[in-house]
């Protein structure tokens, strides 16, 4: 067990360092054998529908448009909304590998025309989908995950700790007791650590604190009991800037959080203190709405998450 004295030190600290926004080498392709879909071919979404997996099927709600955030490299074309990421991730996986794997504008033809919302059912399964392909193609290569909500969803993969692979199992406007019950969905994989953030949502939709802490505390041991080789780390909420969720009960709710963790022997990631302003809502040069993170945010967290990615890899 790490000494989680020191970790608190190391991952709370301040980082000026700049993040890199380099795209990570090509590898050997991550082979989702499992995909039964006919050969992906140069089409719009819509115009395919009929002839793929369910999973492939979009329903009949047209985006909302919430949960886009600003990337890295404004000029290239990215996808910009739920539907255009799904099909972009749909595209990688037919193709044999992980989205975040690839550059951050890859299969533009497939995703660009893409105009309806996947269901929930189909987010799930993809990410179970990718969750299998992670595992047959990881190697001796170090995983690491992402669980969450659109913040976690919408993390550029460009921006991410390079070698080594990366899931992504985030869920947009996902609770804490959603993500509770979807945690079997990646139980193939093989992690060498796992980073989860929730309880904006929650805190949206009226949950109590004590709901919101029992639920990410039984994340936290439920991870633990099904990945017991992986180092769980808990990320704090980040705060807001919106008078939904009053900026001190986050603060106190992490408070608690970084208890929990201690308490049950996992890490705690203090994102908190580098996104919050002296009233303690979320600092405005780091958000597009005062609840979604624009490229500084990202560039914030990406920072923090370095850091604390190169701790956990040097002890595992």
């Amino acid at each position: 067990m790490p000494d989680l004295s020191l970790l608190a030190t190391v991952l709370t600290k301040s980082s000026a360092q700049q993040p890199s926004t380099s795209t990570p080498p090509p590898t050997a392709p991550l082979m989702a054998r499992d995909w039964k879909a006919a050969p992906l071919r140069q089409t719009a979404p819509s115009e395919d529908v009929t002839r793929s997996k369910a999973i492939l099927k979009p329903n009949v709600q047209p985006d909302s448009g919430q949960g886009t955030t600003e990337f890295s490299q404004p000029a290239i074309a990215l996808p910009r909304s739920g539907s255009q990421l799904y099909w972009q991730r749909v595209a990688a996986l037919r193709s044999g590998r992980l989205y975040t794997r690839l550059p951050i504008n890859s299969f533009h033809e497939i995703w660009s025309r893409a105009t309806r919302n996947p269901t929930d059912a189909q987010w799930r399964r993809l990410l179970a989908l990718e969750a299998k392909a992670a595992t047959r193609g990881q190697g001796s290569r170090r995983l690491s995950v992402m669980v969450g909500d659109s913040l976690s969803l919408w993390f550029p993969s460009d921006r991410l700790p390079t070698g080594q692979l990366w899931l992504n199992q985030a869920i947009s406007g996902e609770t804490t007791q959603a993500i509770l019950h979807r945690l079997p969905t990646f139980a193939v994989a093989r992690p060498q650590a796992i980073y989860v953030m929730a309880g904006v949502n929650d805190l949206k939709q009226g949950a109590t604190d004590n709901d919101i802490l029992w639920n990410l505390r039984q994340i936290a041991r439920r991870l633990k009991q099904a990945h017991p080789g992986a180092q769980i780390v808990l990320q704090s909420i980040l705060p807001t800037h919106t008078a939904m969720v009053p900026g001190n009960r986050i603060g106190w709710l992490n408070q608690r959080l970084a208890a929990i963790a201690q308490e049950d022997g996992v890490a705690f990631l203090d994102l908190y203190t580098q996104f919050t302003d002296d009233a303690g809502n979320l600092r405005p040069e780091l958000t597009t709405d005062g609840l979604h993170l624009n490229a500084n945010g990202y560039a914030t967290w990406q920072a923090q998450l370095a850091q604390a990615d190169t701790w956990f890899a040097q002890r595992s």
